[in-house]
């Protein structure tokens, strides 16, 4: 079952910690904290192991990854001592880098994204290729006619460089390559109506979007608790404090809205209503890849008596992605060869804002998340 997994993004933090991790997995160098593919509930002859998992991608960048591994072990990310057990395995990957490949225009961009996806599955004799969007979060596009029907994004591609976002293009790439696609970011991906229509017509699933590392996550918890104690939420804020690049990014005005509507939605679709309050994002360059995140609710209790919580998260956004964007790889991976096709609602647990009508609270989407791998067909189909 050897799976390549193709990173978009592929020099930055939260990719260059997931090849560490994996390397150090495959290496029996430490043990799978974080990984949820690795409890009980989940596991499954179909799932492909870290082990099995083969390392490409793209980026504007051309930081090498051991350098970037260095600057992560400084920053505290990851072990120093783990990154220098890993110096011999790294430049494998190195060699799988690629520049993002950009044409005159965007059918041009798809097709070398493409051929780089055909070559690398080609080469290492993969099974299949899972292309993971890690990159920097997306303003959202303007709508357009093309974006909903097939036909008209195909006519219209070879005339235009800027139709699709980054995002988006890379999962028109993905599919027409015969790749699974997962966006990690709160970025567009797949989420066109005519890239549906695609992954559909090349049968093949899909996943998303933004993964759920912090306070969302926090929130998913809480948020049910309140809901099913009959506990009226009144107000809920909260202020995020974030630095590297993912921080940098998200100081633009548009990427931060798209990033804030995304946290926003588990509150209301757990609750039944929008508490007062927002979720703002700020940039803090001195506190590199790690986060923050306050946030104060009040609420009303029997009589109307008021009272109010608040609670404090403090984590590295890497090292809680990282194990995250492995498990989807894995079971995004196992979808395809199960014969799963168009947007895999099930990953919901990984995700702030997931494709589909499913359930909010951490502990349902749980239950829907293992349901969905014990229904997983053990050997390939044909």
């Amino acid at each position: 079952m050897r799976t390549g997994v193709w990173l978009v993004g592929a020099r930055g933090s939260v990719a260059a910690t997931s090849v560490i991790g994996a390397l150090a997995l495959r290496a029996g160098l430490v043990g799978p904290t974080g990984c949820v593919t690795e409890l009980p509930g989940l596991r499954h002859p179909g799932i492909p192991g870290p082990g099995d998992l083969v390392f490409g991608g793209h980026d504007v960048s051309s930081t090498p990854l051991a350098k970037k591994a260095d600057a992560l072990a400084v920053a505290g990310v990851v072990p120093a001592w783990l990154v220098r057990a890993l110096h011999d395995e790294l430049p494998a990957v190195e060699r799988e880098l690629r520049p993002a490949p950009e044409a005159g225009d965007q059918a041009g961009t798809a097709e070398l994204i493409g051929a780089d996806l055909t070559d690398f599955r080609r080469r290492h004799g993969l099974d299949r290729v899972v292309v993971i969007n890690v990159s920097t979060t997306e303003p959202a596009p303007e709508p357009h006619p093309a974006h909903a029907d097939l036909a008209a994004l195909e006519a219209e591609l070879p005339r235009s460089r800027t139709l699709l976002p980054a995002s988006a293009l890379y999962a028109y790439a993905a599919f027409g390559s015969g790749c699974p696609y997962v966006d990690f970011t709160p970025s567009t991906g797949a989420r066109l109506p005519a890239l549906d229509q695609l992954a559909r017509r090349q049968g093949l699933p899909y996943g998303g979007h933004d993964g759920k590392t912090g306070e969302t996550l926090v929130k998913s918890v809480l948020a049910p608790m309140f809901a099913l104690r009959n506990l009226r939420v009144r107000t809920w804020s909260g202020i995020n404090l974030l630095g590297g690049g993912d921080g940098a990014n998200l100081a633009e005005p548009a990427p931060n809205a798209a990033k804030t509507a995304s946290k926003q939605r588990v509150l209301a679709e757990t609750l039944g209503y929008t508490p007062q309050g927002t979720t703002r994002i700020e940039y803090l360059e001195d506190i590199g890849d790690f986060k923050t995140a306050w946030d104060l609710v009040t609420f009303e209790g029997f009589l109307g008596v008021p009272m109010r919580m608040e609670f404090t998260w403090h984590g590295c956004d890497s090292a809680l992605a990282a194990p995250l964007v492995l498990d989807l790889a894995r079971l995004t991976a196992a979808a395809h060869r199960s014969g799963r096709v168009g947007p895999l609602t099930e990953l919901a647990f990984f995700f702030k804002d997931p494709l589909g009508p499913q359930p909010h609270a951490l502990a349902e989407q749980w239950r829907v998340l293992c349901d969905f791998v014990a229904g997983l067909e053990p050997r390939e189909r044909s």
